[in-house]
């Protein structure tokens, strides 16, 4: 009897594990990296953690937060501050309201005096 149907076991050759390691430091995503291999995100983080290759931290980079504080602040909603940085709006969230910025109600710009 077969319980649940999942995706096959995939093995990867050392030249795709080089390959994939090659792939990530080029900058691509574990997430893009797993779906091009056809393996689960967890196998090639794993295949990464193997070779030592430090993984990259998910969401707004530290360097970025003043900046979308300063874009969030002066009006843009968190989707357009994610986008210019290619994070999601939940991202831009997170990073936001952990310097002390108030979120704004969905919808809501600031009134800007004139």
């Amino acid at each position: 009897m077969i319980r649940s149907v999942g995706k096959t076991q995939t093995f990867l050759s050392a030249a795709q594990v080089d390959e994939l390691v090659a792939l990530y430091g080029e900058g691509l995503s574990v997430a893009e990296i797993s779906r091009k291999f056809g393996i689960y995100t967890r196998t090639a983080a794993a295949h990464l953690v193997r070779r030592s290759v430090p993984l990259r931290q998910r969401g707004l980079a530290p360097e970025h937060t003043p900046e979308a504080v300063q874009l969030y602040e002066s009006g843009l909603p968190l989707v357009e501050v994610g986008l210019r940085f290619g994070v999601s709006q939940q991202a831009v969230r997170r990073a936001v309201a952990a310097e002390g910025v108030e979120i704004r109600p969905r919808g809501r710009r600031p009134q800007i005096s004139t």
